[in-house]
């Protein structure tokens, strides 16, 4: 009997020594990629609990998160959490969960108040998400359920004390009793997507390819999908002004600046998701008749308002377009080149 024990445990311990040992010799077993240190593990490992664990240390005022707010968060989502156009309300729907169409915002419909922090760390703003500070997340947090009338106008949050809050429907979610099924695809009297009309979209993110004849995948093709469109815009244009649609572009082609060259980057990885698609008012690029009005501003105006930003009758700029990593140069340049690509 001892000597059964024993054994038992020698293999035990040996199991458990090679257990440890093969995440060192994995990447080796495959000939490819390094171990994760431990500081990139942590990098990733951001999750949140109901119960709290996995905040940092930190606190935010709903005064301080109002500030951030109105700079990063409301030229989609309003200015007191309506939303803008198509994009989400954050605040009130409260007694419509019920209705065929309930509004589904923080307030009406989100179980806990870790959920909020640990999706806007994660994902805001949209033109630039996991920028934010622990500070200002914890700020933002504050605000939006100081919008939902959650907590008052002087509260302040902190890793502490955000398990204590008791959101609305705490008791709105339940385990889902119901076993798992495999369902058989139908693909039968499908719609035609021949017989459907894009309303708008969002440049290299909305997925539009099915749209188009030929089109390898669903998001394969937005660069064709949008150049289709600006086709029919030239076409509509040409039959207006008697002109030939194919020379529209060529009679003045656009020759950018130095500065405006060296812009061209910037835009395509912190500006084309607004100004490529004119989300909340934002002006389109290339188009003349929305950027004319601002040109007369001036340059420098116009530089001036994308640092600091601004906020107008058709939207609003945050300072930098909430890339606050960016320098005010590359800000200048990038503003230059979408100006000088909409004359």
């Amino acid at each position: 009997m001892y000597r059964s024990l024993k054994q038992t445990v020698m293999f035990s311990l040996l199991g458990a020594a090679l257990f440890i040992a093969l995440p060192a010799n994995a990447a080796e077993k495959y000939g490819f990629g390094q171990m994760a240190t431990p500081e990139q593990i942590a990098g990733w490992d951001i999750d949140i609990r109901p119960d709290g664990k996995g905040l940092p240390p930190g606190e935010g005022s709903v005064a301080d998160g109002e500030v951030v707010y109105e700079q990063l968060c409301a030229t989609c989502h309003g200015f007191f959490g309506e939303g803008e156009a198509r994009w989400p309300v954050l605040a009130g729907g409260f007694g419509t969960l019920k209705d065929e169409r309930p509004t589904k915002t923080v307030g009406s419909y989100w179980p806990y108040a870790s959920t909020l922090y640990d999706y806007i760390r994660r994902a805001m703003p949209f033109t630039a998400p996991r920028s934010l500070t622990d500070e200002q997340t914890y700020q933002l947090t504050a605000y939006v359920l100081y919008l939902n009338e959650i907590v008052e106008d002087d509260f302040v949050l902190t890793n502490e004390n955000l398990a204590q809050i008791e959101m609305p429907n705490k008791d709105g979610f339940f385990d889902d009793p119901r076993p798992d099924g495999h369902n058989e695809r139908c693909m039968k009297a499908c719609d035609d997507p021949k017989t459907m009309t894009i309303q708008g979209t969002l440049t290299g993110i909305t997925p539009v390819g099915h749209f188009i004849e030929g089109a390898d995948a669903p998001a394969a093709s937005h660069e064709g999908q949008e150049e289709l469109e600006r086709e029919k815009a030239h076409a509509r244009k040409a039959a207006l002004t008697g002109e030939d649609s194919s020379d529209i572009d060529d009679a003045n082609p656009v020759e950018l600046s130095d500065k405006a060259v060296a812009g061209k980057e910037v835009f395509e990885n912190a500006c084309k998701v607004c100004h490529g698609s004119g989300i909340a008012g934002s002006p389109k690029l290339g188009d003349h008749e929305e950027w004319a009005p601002r040109v007369k501003q001036g340059i420098s105006v116009l530089v001036a308002h994308a640092i600091n930003g601004f906020s107008g009758s058709s939207g609003i700029m945050p300072p930098k377009g909430g890339r606050v990593d960016l320098s005010d140069q590359q800000v200048e340049e990038a503003v230059i080149y979408m100006v000088e690509s909409s004359k």
